[in-house]
């Protein structure tokens, strides 16, 4: 069995982050970047599939140079190799663009049984790349799943939804985007962390992926970030001591704003 794990490195939520002055985007170069959290969970689902069934799961990740540290922390959970997109033309790409890489990647693979990926990244939050990406290789897609079973040729995942739960199911080979319920993902041993480095990684650009394309054909971003502003300091609060108007002047308060 063939799992492909799609995975992205991002900044942490937890930091300070700056946007560049000529395009507006990400300031990598300042920023403290980490492996997304919901991709961990797909690896870790990945891995769990890999114990029960006789698998090799490939990580595969778009980004610069620094991504390969996000590859290289899934080789450790366990992961098999890894595949890793690294092209300065990618600067900015958008989903399209995005899941185009993404799909040419997991074709580099071969036959493939599954495909696992997030399914929203925290610095996009576009939640469009997996179904993208099936749509190009071709897949039936399962979005959005809590719990995942594999068996008999056939992919089961249930899926919480505001009106109750779902059950969706689709034959091999498919994709499958997760949500933060579906597992708590592993720490890599120290073992898996000296193994990861003696794991391969394929590294290729877009000449690779598509050597028949030129760049004039290929538009990286449809869209572009004119102007930004920096986040507005948070005004002090109001600090009410409770003599006996407390309630009032809470109600006055909601009023003055209609906000009741």
């Amino acid at each position: 069995m063939n799992i492909v794990v799609l995975v992205k490195q991002v900044p942490d939520s937890g930091a300070e982050r700056t946007l560049s002055t000529d395009d507006h985007t990400l300031d990598r170069e300042d920023a403290d970047l980490v492996l997304d959290e919901i991709n961990e969970r797909a690896a870790e689902e990945a891995l769990r599939l890999k114990e029960s069934v006789d698998a090799e799961v490939t990580v595969v990740s778009m980004g610069p140079d620094s991504a390969l540290e996000a590859i290289r922390k899934v080789l450790a959970m366990g992961a098999d190799r890894g595949i890793h997109v690294c092209d300065d033309r990618l600067h900015g790409a958008d989903v399209l663009t995005t899941a185009k890489v993404l799909a040419a990647a997991v074709r580099r693979v071969g036959d493939i049984d599954l495909v696992l990926a997030g399914n929203a990244t925290t610095d996009g939050q576009a939640s469009a790349v997996p179904a993208v990406v099936a749509d190009l290789l071709g897949l039936p897609q399962v979005t959005h799943a809590r719990e995942l079973t594999v068996d008999a040729g056939r992919v089961r995942a249930e899926r919480q939804t505001e009106n109750g739960e779902a059950t969706l199911d689709a034959p091999l080979p498919a994709l499958v985007s997760v949500t933060e319920k579906i597992n708590d993902p592993r720490y890599p041993s120290f073992k898996g962390i000296m193994a990861a480095k003696k794991k391969p990684v394929d590294t290729v650009d877009l000449d690779d992926l598509f050597p028949d394309a030129d760049d004039a054909g290929f538009l990286v971003a449809r869209t572009r970030v004119v102007e930004a502003v920096p986040r507005p300091p948070r005004a002090a609060g109001i600090r009410i001591t409770d003599d006996g108007s407390a309630g009032r002047q809470l109600v006055e308060h909601l009023i003055a704003r209609k906000l009741v």
